[in-house]
């Protein structure tokens, strides 16, 4: 049996206008999405698909590759996705689906699927390095979005990730002196990006304003001081509600929060960072939001 572990990822920088190529910092989380593997010659061409969450299964498929049919499954929906999505491997694989094989297929995602994590970015990374294909193509014709997850997941590592003109990206050592003091706080809800991004496409931006958002990237990654990295975040913060025109998640949530709440990715759900101040867990546990991560639960 071969193994595959890919990491989950937060978006630090740049949310939305990663899209139109401003400048991303991503980093990995410790916990991300195991996939195993065994492949056995015979003349049945079929696939046992089995996915866990948290090692508790959710998902059963059997499917005939041959024909590309679901032979078998509990969630046709589910099931329906993942035969796109082995479909799209085997038209960009030379090696996987080719022969009379029967694979036995599992995934174990690590975290709760409403952790926005990565889910699918690092699904399509381990099938990706399984197969040996691009897992940027794989990830563009079954899903869609910028790649800056894919990037994370197949680095293991933070980035500097830009998806304009072309994607490109970079390995960074992202190791703040404050990382202690910031924590992420969960906000109880799983995000659909698609309706941020249909709002964030549907205004004019200017290649200044994604100059800004790049810029900003780049002192976030060098700040050494928590002070200035509070007042980037607020300024980051800020430009994204101005433009959206839409009010930031500590105005809606956190409007008393001594300090600053940063979105990290889409905007309102999945996680948010701030950093520690006096009496902290028990703010956020009165307003209910009970899933308070610190940096070194979270981040390696």
């Amino acid at each position: 049996m071969g193994e595959i572990f890919s990491p989950g990822k937060l978006m630090l920088t740049s949310e939305y206008f990663a899209m139109d190529g401003a400048l991303v910092l991503a980093v990995p989380t410790k916990l991300g999405q195991e996939f195993s593997f065994v492949e056995k010659g015979d003349e049945k061409s079929l696939i046992f698909w089995e996915a866990y969450h948290q090692n508790k299964l959710w998902l059963k498929a059997v499917i005939d590759y041959q024909n590309w049919q679901i032979l078998e499954t509990n969630i046709p929906t589910s099931a329906e996705f993942i035969l796109k999505t082995l479909k799209n491997v085997q038209a960009l694989s030379t090696i996987k689906f080719k022969n009379n094989f029967t694979y036995h297929l599992k995934t174990n995602l690590q975290f709760p699927a409403d952790y926005g994590l990565g889910s699918s970015s690092t699904l399509m990374t381990n099938l990706a390095e399984w197969s040996q294909i691009d897992p940027f193509y794989l990830n563009k014709i079954s899903l869609g979005g910028s790649g800056y997850d894919i990037a994370v997941a197949k680095e293991k590592s933070a980035v500097l990730f830009q998806s304009v003109p072309e994607i490109k990206y970079e390995k960074v050592n992202f190791d703040p002196s404050f990382k202690n003091e910031l924590i992420f706080i969960h906000l109880n809800q799983k995000q659909d990006s698609r309706e941020g991004i249909n709002l964030y496409k549907s205004k004019i931006k200017s290649q200044k304003l994604v100059d800004e958002f790049s810029n900003l990237t780049r002192n976030i990654l060098v700040c050494n001081e928590l002070e200035n990295f509070s007042q980037l975040m607020l300024i980051h913060e800020q430009r994204i509600s101005n433009f959206l025109e839409i009010p930031t998640v500590k105005e809606r949530l956190f409007a008393d929060c001594p300090i600053f709440i940063k979105s990290l990715g889409a905007w309102g759900g999945d996680f948010v960072m701030s950093s520690k101040f006096e009496g902290f867990k028990d703010y956020f546990w009165g307003k209910g939001f009970h899933t308070i991560f610190e940096y070194s639960d979270l981040i390696d």
